[in-house]
C-alpha cells in the first residue's frame, strides 16, 4: 500500500502565472473535448482494444487528433489515459510507460497545459462492492505518481459516479503529488449519481479535500448542466469545471451520433459560465468544431470574479444528503445523540460484539424522529476504538442517509472513520488545549471535515461567558491558520448541570451570543446535560433548548425521540422562518391534541404529532428513510393474508428490518416465523412484498442505491434461512405454490394462470436453470459496475445469475445460453463505441435461440435504442432489471 504522507498543509506547484489566476478564480481555462468518438470515427480502435495503448503503438495518430483541439483554442489537453490503471491494463503495459508516452504526445501536439487524465477503476468499492478503499487508493496513487513523473502540469480525475471512489482518487493525487488536482463527477437527469450523490454533496466534500477545481463532466448535454453548476457554486468557493456531452447519443445507420451542434453547444455553455463555471470544455460527442466556438465565446467574456468564501454556508454531508445552514441566517439542525454507550448497556454490548445491526436500528429510529445529523460515539475502555469506529461508520454509510458526527477524542479513531467516509462529516471534537489542537486540526484540514470546538483548555472550563469566548476565539484563529475556513467551525460553549452550576446557565447562553455575534460561526450544545440531578428532566431540557435557540444555538445535540425537544424544534423553525409559511408545522400539528390542555390521555396523540412534525420540519437529510424508523412501525405497508394475521407484529418488525437494511433482524424474525409458517408463505407474502415496497421507495427517490442494496441483502438473509428449511417444508411448499395462482399478464377473465412470480418456484424443486439469468458487459466494454450491481440485486431477489464478466463476445453469450438453458440474458454497455456489439449480440441470440429474451441497460443505452435493436426489455437501472426478471419468469411457461 502507498504510504500516507505526514499531515501538513499541501503546497501546490503551479506552472505559470496564468494557471495561478485560473486557480484563484480570476481567469477562464479551456479544456479539450471528446476523444473516444474521434478515435472511433478514425477507425483507430476496435472491439476489445484499449485506446490508451495507442499512445505507444500509434502516437502520431493521437498527436494529430489532439493538435486539432490545440488549433481550435483548447489550452489544456488531457492525456489519453482514461483507462490507464493496473486493473484495466491487465499486464498489457505498465502504468508509468503509458502515462509517459501520453504526456509526451500531448506536449508534441502543442498543449499549453498537459492534464494527466484519471478515470474510474471499473470496480465497485465496499460496502456495496468488493474493492477495499485502501486498494482503490493504491491504484490511483500509482497513476498520480506516473502523471507527475511524466511531466503533467495538473491531474484531472473525471467521470466518477461513486463519491467514495472519487475520495480515494483525490486523496491519492493530493497526497502523492504536488500538482493541481481537478475532480469532476457525472450526474443523471435526476441530478444525482447512480449512488445518489447530488452536485452540492460532491462539491462540499471535494472542496475540503484539497482539489484546485471541481465540477461535472459527461452526464448530459450542456442545456442540463447549468443547474448542477449553480448548486455547486452555492457551497464552495473553488473554480468550477463543466465539460458536458454534445447531447445524448443516438444510433443512426449504425453510427453513434450526438444531437447538439457546435453552435448550440457554445450558446448553452454561455449559460453554464453564467452559473459559475470558469474551467470549460467538452466530453462525449464534442469535437474541435465545438471547442473552437466555445473558445471564441470564452474570449469575449470579462474576467470572472472569485466567489467570497465568507459567504459560504455551513455544510455537512453523507454521500446522498447535505445539511446546509445558510450564511447570514439562523437555521437549526438536530444532532441525534443516541449512538453513545454512556449509560446505555444494550448499546455498549452491541459495540463489544460488533453488532452493527443494532447500531443501524438506533440510527434509523433517530432519523425517523427528526434527526438531521447522527452522532457516533463508540468509546469504551475495553475495545479497539479505531477499528470499531471504522466498522460502525461503514455500516451506517451503507444504510442511512443522514450525515455523521464522528465523536471521539482519539485522533486515530477519528482518522479511521473520516478518511474513507463518503461525504463531509462533522468531527466532535477539538478543544483549546495545545495537544488537542495539534492532534485534531491537521486531520480536519486534510480530510475537509467540519469540526466542533469545545471551550475548555488546560485551565478547565471558564465560568464566565468572556472566558469561554476567549477560548472559542483561539480555536477559530488556530483553525483558520491551518487552512480550515470559518464556515467549517462549530463552537460548543459546554453545558453544565444547572443543579450544581446554576449561575453558569445564563453565562453559557451569553457565551453563545458572543460567539455568534463576534465570530460568526455556528454553535452546538449538548442539551440534556443541563438537567442532571433535577426532576422532570425533559421539561428542564426543553425550556433550556428554547432559551438556547433564542441565544443563537444552531445545532442542538439531543434525543430526537423526546417529543418535548422535537416540539420545540418544530415550533422554532416556524419562528426563524426555516419552515416557510409554517406549512410543515401546520400539516403535522393541526390535529394534534395539546397534552397540557387535554390531560394525560392526550399524550399519545401529541407524541404522534410531535414525531411527525419533527420529521416534516427537518432538513432533507432525515427524509430518506421516512417510515422505515422503529417509531413508525409498518402497519399497513404490506397486506397480510389471514394465515399470517396472528403474527402481524412479528411480520411488521421483519419488514422494518428490511427497510432499514438490518440483516440480523430479518434473519431472527424469519427464524421465529418459520417455527409456525411454511417458508413459501414468507417468501410470497412477506419477502417479495417487502422488496416491492423497497423498489417503490427507490423509484420515488426516498431510497437510493445503497439503501436498496442493503434492503436486498437483508431479505437475502431471510431467503437463506427459508432455503435451509425448504426440505422440511416441502409438502406445505408444494401446496402453497399450487394454490397461489393469478391471472397471466395480458389475459382477460380467468383464462391463463401461472405460479406467483417469486422465489417460490425455485424452492419447490423447479430446475434452477429455468430461473437463471446470464449477465455480461458487451464486447469491447471493460466497465462492469452497473452489471455487477444488477447481478447482486438479482441474486438477492433469488435468481441464479451466471456472470460472464466484461468484454464478452456475442458468440460467448450465445454459448453460455445454450449450455445453461437460461431464458433471460442481461447485457450492459457504458461506452458509445460498444453499443454495436450489443446490437450484434441481441441479433445472434434471437436468431439462434428463439424464446430466449434479452434485456439491455447502460449509461449510453436509451429505450429508443433498445427498441431499435429489437431488445426484449430495457432496464433503466438495477432495480428495474429485478422487476423485469420477476415479470418474465412469472409470465413465461415453465
Amino acid at each position: 500500500m502507498a504510504s500516507k504522507p505526514t499531515l501538513h498543509p499541501r503546497r501546490v506547484r503551479v506552472k505559470d502565472d496564468y494557471l495561478a489566476r485560473v486557480l484563484a478564480g480570476e481567469a477562464y481555462l479551456v479544456f479539450d473535448g471528446g476523444m473516444g468518438s474521434l478515435l472511433q470515427q478514425a477507425g483507430l480502435v476496435g472491439p476489445s482494444e484499449l485506446s490508451d495503448l495507442l499512445n505507444v503503438t500509434r502516437p502520431d495518430a493521437i498527436e494529430a487528433l489532439q493538435r486539432r483541439y490545440v488549433e481550435a483554442g483548447s489550452q489544456v489537453i488531457a492525456t489519453n489515459t482514461f483507462n490507464t490503471n493496473r486493473l484495466k491494463l491487465n499486464g498489457q503495459a505498465s502504468v508509468a510507460d503509458v502515462y509517459a508516452a501520453a504526456a509526451e504526445v500531448a506536449r508534441r501536439a502543442g498543449a499549453r497545459y498537459v492534464a494527466g487524465d484519471v478515470g474510474p477503476t471499473g470496480a465497485l468499492l465496499e460496502p456495496m462492492g468488493t474493492m477495499p478503499f485502501d486498494e482503490a487508493y493504491d491504484v490511483f496513487a500509482e497513476q498520480a505518481r506516473a502523471a507527475q513523473a511524466a511531466g503533467c502540469d495538473l491531474i484531472v480525475i473525471e467521470t466518477m459516479t461513486d463519491l467514495r471512489e472519487m475520495k480515494a482518487a483525490v486523496l491519492a493525487a493530493v497526497e502523492q503529488t504536488d500538482l493541481p488536482v481537478f475532480a469532476t463527477m457525472t450526474f443523471g437527469e435526476d441530478g444525482r449519481t447512480f449512488l445518489g450523490t447530488t452536485p452540492a454533496v460532491a462539491a462540499a466534500t471535494l472542496a475540503g479535500l484539497g482539489v484546485s477545481a471541481l465540477g461535472v463532466n459527461c452526464s448530459l448535454g450542456p442545456d442540463a448542466l447549468a443547474p448542477f453548476v449553480r448548486e455547486m457554486a452555492a457551497v464552495c468557493a473553488c473554480p468550477l469545471v463543466a465539460q458536458p456531452n454534445a447531447g445524448l447519443p443516438h444510433i443512426v445507420d449504425g453510427q453513434t451520433v450526438f444531437d447538439v451542434s457546435p453552435e448550440a453547444f457554445a450558446q448553452a455553455m454561455t449559460d453554464i459560465m453564467d452559473a459559475g463555471a470558469t474551467v470549460v470544455g467538452g466530453c462525449c460527442g464534442t469535437t474541435p468544431d465545438h471547442l473552437a466556438l466555445l473558445a471564441h465565446a470564452v474570449g469575449k467574456r470579462p474576467a470572472p470574479v472569485p466567489r467570497d468564501p465568507a459567504a459560504l454556508p455551513f455544510v455537512v454531508a453523507s454521500a446522498q444528503e447535505a445539511v446546509v445552514l445558510p450564511a447570514g441566517a439562523h437555521a437549526v439542525a438536530v444532532i441525534g445523540e443516541r449512538i453513545n454507550p454512556t449509560g446505555k448497556k444494550r448499546l455498549a454490548q452491541a459495540l463489544r460484539e460488533g453488532d452493527a445491526d443494532y447500531i443501524v436500528g438506533e440510527a434509523v429510529a433517530q432519523m425517523h424522529a427528526g434527526a438531521d445529523i447522527l452522532d457516533v460515539n463508540v468509546g469504551l475502555p475495553d475495545i479497539d476504538e479505531a477499528a470499531t469506529m471504522a466498522q460502525m461508520v461503514q455500516a451506517l454509510q451503507a444504510t442511512v442517509t443522514a450525515p455523521l458526527q464522528i465523536d471521539s477524542g482519539d485522533a486515530a479513531a477519528v482518522e479511521a472513520a473520516v478518511r474513507s467516509y463518503a461525504g463531509k462529516p462533522l468531527v466532535n471534537s477539538v478543544n483549546g488545549k495545545r495537544e488537542s489542537l495539534d492532534a485534531m486540526l491537521p486531520l480536519v484540514q486534510r480530510y475537509g471535515c467540519a469540526v466542533v470546538g469545545l471551550t475548555l483548555d488546560e485551565d478547565g472550563i471558564p465560568p464566565t461567558a468572556e472566558g469561554r469566548f476567549a477560548i472559542a476565539e483561539r480555536i477559530v484563529a488556530e483553525a483558520e491558520s491551518r487552512g480550515i475556513p470559518r464556515s467549517n467551525v462549530v463552537i460548543d460553549c459546554l453545558v453544565m448541570a444547572a443543579a450544581t452550576n446554576q449561575a453558569e446557565a445564563m453565562e453559557l447562553l451569553r457565551a453563545v451570543q458572543l460567539v455568534k455575534e463576534r465570530l460568526g460561526v455556528r454553535t452546538v450544545l449538548g442539551v440534556s446535560n443541563v438537567s442532571f440531578g433535577l426532576p422532570q428532566r425533559s421539561l428542564v431540557n426543553a425550556t433550556f433548548l428554547a432559551a438556547a435557540f433564542g441565544a443563537g444555538l444552531d445545532l442542538p445535540i439531543l434525543n430526537p425521540q423526546s417529543r418535548r425537544y422535537m416540539d420545540a424544534v418544530a415550533a422554532f423553525r416556524v419562528l426563524n422562518g426555516q419552515d416557510v409559511g409554517a406549512a410543515r408545522f401546520v400539516e403535522a400539528y393541526a390535529h394534534a391534541v395539546d397534552p397540557y390542555a387535554a390531560g394525560k390521555d392526550a399524550a399519545g396523540a401529541s407524541c404522534a404529532g410531535a414525531q411527525n412534525g419533527a420529521a416534516a420540519a427537518g432538513e432533507a437529510a432525515g427524509a430518506a428513510v421516512g417510515s422505515a424508523g422503529a417509531e413508525a412501525g409498518t402497519a399497513g405497508l404490506i397486506a397480510l393474508p389471514d394465515k399470517l394475521a396472528s403474527d402481524a407484529a412479528v411480520v411488521n418488525a421483519l419488514v422494518e428490518g428490511v427497510l432499514c437494511g438490518r440483516s440480523k433482524t430479518v434473519a431472527d424474525f424469519t427464524a421465529e416465523l418459520l417455527e409456525r409458517h411454511p417458508g413459501l408463505v414468507l417468501v410470497n407474502h412477506v419477502f417479495i412484498p417487502a422488496l416491492d415496497l423497497v423498489g417503490e421507495k427507490y423509484d420515488s427517490g426516498a431510497f437510493f442505491l445503497p439503501q436498496l442494496m442493503a434492503a436486498a441483502e437483508a431479505v437475502k438473509a431471510g431467503f437463506d434461512l427459508v432455503r435451509g428449511a425448504a426440505a422440511a417444508d416441502e409438502g406445505a411448499a408444494a401446496a402453497e405454490s399450487d394454490s397461489a395462482t393469478v391471472p397471466a399478464s395480458g389475459s382477460s377473465g380467468s383464462e391463463g394462470t401461472h405460479s406467483e412470480p417469486s422465489t417460490a418456484q425455485e424452492l419447490s424443486a423447479r430446475p434452477s436453470c429455468d430461473r437463471s439469468i446470464i449477465v455480461a458487459t458487451v464486447e469491447g466494454d471493460i466497465h462492469d459496475i452497473g452489471k455487477n450491481i444488477a447481478k447482486m440485486l438479482l441474486e438477492n431477489y433469488g435468481f441464479p445469475v451466471i456472470d460472464l464478466g466484461r468484454d464478452v463476445a456475442p458468440e460467448a453469450v450465445l454459448q453460455a445460453a445454450r449450455e445453461s438453458g437460461a431464458r433471460l440474458i442481461g447485457l450492459s454497455a457504458l461506452m458509445t463505441t460498444t453499443v454495436k456489439a450489443m446490437e450484434r449480440t441481441v441479433a445472434l441470440v434471437h436468431e439462434e435461440l428463439p424464446g430466449v429474451a434479452v434485456m439491455v441497460a447502460g449509461a449510453v443505452v436509451t429505450p429508443e435504442y433498445a427498441s431499435s435493436i429489437n431488445a426484449d426489455f430495457y432496464a433503466k437501472d438495477a432495480a428495474e432489471s429485478a422487476r423485469i426478471a420477476q415479470s418474465f419468469f412469472g409470465q413465461t411457461p415453465a
